[in-house]
């Protein structure tokens, strides 16, 4: 197994220009107790139907949104005769649409939102999903998808996905004092800032001056929304900082050292980022150089180059050239 994958571009990826159509997304808000997520569906073939289902979750204070133009080109570039992929672009609790939604019962951590993913494919009757891809803290939520479901947490009838992508999100624990990186950042910005903003442009010249990025301040931006004369965030803020919090305490190199079987768990790390220490890296070479037993899964390790971490917006097609030939595979 290689410990680092640079893979070729592919033929598949000429189709990335076709036509998509994209289901609105779906609210649901149940008559009973456990809440269900918000999602929406990605379709290279709306018409037919869907062989595959990959679910994308996104990261802190995102939503399923943000990985639309993506989840496109990804569909596209799987679809050929007799193959439909169906993305499902989950929103997490407290974000997008799902912070509309009423009943999400604390803790707000890893545990809890990969267990509302569960949750959706029940509630929905689906099959388990084959692939499960994601960013940042919703890269954690994947591993505790994957941890939970191979404990049996999610009844018997639950199926391991067959390939988990990790993208850009350090799988060990992050240190609390460790303030100079990005994210860090922004959320002690956003607890300070009022809880109704006077408008997005009051917002990105706001974050400008404290030293933040255009294209982040802007991203920043586009998630606040109107609510009378103001701008109200679409996350709930105390909430995903609880997420954020269960993000950095949980350690996930245990599931990376011993794969569930019949799982391969990809690991996805933004040449630029900077969230990875040189231990951590090391140590992710040598898991994946060192292959796995037969009686478990499988862990490989991939650099996405020329790309920070935000990965589907700073080389999309270098991602689609790594993740494309994976999910191909499957057919």
């Amino acid at each position: 197994m290689s410990s680092i994958c640079r893979t070729k571009p592919i033929e598949g990826l000429r189709l990335l220009n076709r036509v998509i159509t994209i289901s609105p997304p779906y609210i649901h808000r149940p008559n009973r107790s456990i809440a269900t997520v918000a999602f929406e569906e990605v379709r290279s073939s709306p018409e037919k139907p869907y062989n595959f289902t990959a679910f994308i979750l996104h990261g802190l204070l995102g939503s399923g949104r943000n990985w639309r133009s993506f989840s496109r080109s990804l569909a596209s570039s799987l679809s050929s005769d007799g193959v439909n992929w169906r993305m499902v672009l989950v929103d997490l609790r407290n974000h997008g649409k799902s912070a509309e939604i009423e009943g999400f019962m604390p803790p707000h951590d890893m545990e809890n939102a990969a267990k509302d993913v569960a949750n959706l494919v029940n509630s929905q009757g689906w099959d388990w999903p084959d692939v499960v891809i994601g960013h940042s803290m919703g890269g954690k939520v994947a591993l505790q998808y994957a941890d939970s479901c191979s404990r049996g947490v999610y009844g018997q009838s639950a199926r391991l996905p067959k390939q988990l992508w990790v993208l850009d999100s350090v799988p060990g624990k992050v240190d609390h004092e460790d303030s100079s990186r990005e994210v860090e950042k922004v959320m002690q910005t956003l607890q300070s800032l009022p809880s109704s903003i006077p408008s997005r442009k009051w917002l990105v010249d706001h974050m400008l001056k404290l030293g933040f990025s255009k294209a982040l301040s802007e991203w920043l931006g586009s998630n606040l929304q109107k609510s009378g004369d103001q701008m109200t965030w679409t996350f709930n803020i105390e909430a995903a900082i609880e997420m954020f919090n269960s993000y950095r305490e949980k350690d996930y190199c245990p599931l990376l050292e011993h794969p569930p079987k019949g799982t391969e768990i990809a690991i996805v790390r933004a040449e630029k980022s900077d969230r990875w220490d040189p231990a951590t890296v090391q140590k992710l070479e040598s898991l994946a150089s060192n292959g796995g037993g037969e009686s478990e899964g499988k862990m490989s390790y991939h650099i996405l180059p020329n790309s920070g971490h935000w990965v589907h917006v700073e080389n999309p097609r270098g991602l689609l050239e790594i993740i494309t030939p994976k999910l191909a595979s499957l057919v």
